[in-house]
């Protein structure tokens, strides 16, 4: 069992909701690792101010782990790729990793919720961020879809076509 495709990219770049639509395409379960981790250690923006990023990276990588055996659609959290044991094992999965991109202008009003502790300074913080980690994203991804301005649905439908005719 693995996962039948993993999301990546930069926050906000709509990871969680196009997963969820390819999943329903595909009538498959979806799994959002950033969602499972608050269900078990409490909100992230916590985690991060109590403990420390390296303590939140320790448990995202046990939980990208377990996600990534599960046969399901999986939305891993944008630093998650960070990880050179999550980057084995996307290489080795055998599974198509899907790389949403967003522009700083798209992005905007998608990060200003509070939840994501590493891009409390705005969108400056979020292009510093992307730009450190799109050479790990382009380096992971089988495929890569810009959803600037984009329809989450039309997202969706592109991927499950491309996954259909792989």
């Amino acid at each position: 069992m693995s996962a039948l495709v993993v999301f990546i990219g930069a926050p906000g770049a709509g990871k969680t909701r196009t997963g969820k639509r390819v999943a329903r395409l595909m009538g498959a379960p979806f799994i959002d690792t950033d969602k499972r981790i608050a269900a078990e250690h409490g909100p992230i923006p916590d985690l991060f101010a109590t403990h420390g990023e390296p303590h939140f990276r320790r448990i995202e990588r046990d939980v990208v782990a377990e996600a990534l055996r599960e046969d399901a659609v999986v939305s891993l959290g944008g630093g998650a790729v960070l990880d050179v044991q999550t980057q084995a094992d996307l290489e080795s999965l055998g599974a198509p990793v899907v790389q949403l991109t967003t522009t700083p202008e798209a992005v905007a009003e998608r990060i200003t919720d509070g939840r994501r502790p590493l891009l409390a300074d705005g969108v400056d913080a979020w292009v510093a961020l992307v730009e450190a980690r799109k050479p790990l994203y382009d380096r992971l991804a089988t495929l890569t879809i810009d959803t600037s301005f984009r329809p989450m649905d039309d997202v969706a439908k592109e991927v499950h076509e491309w996954l259909r005719r792989r």
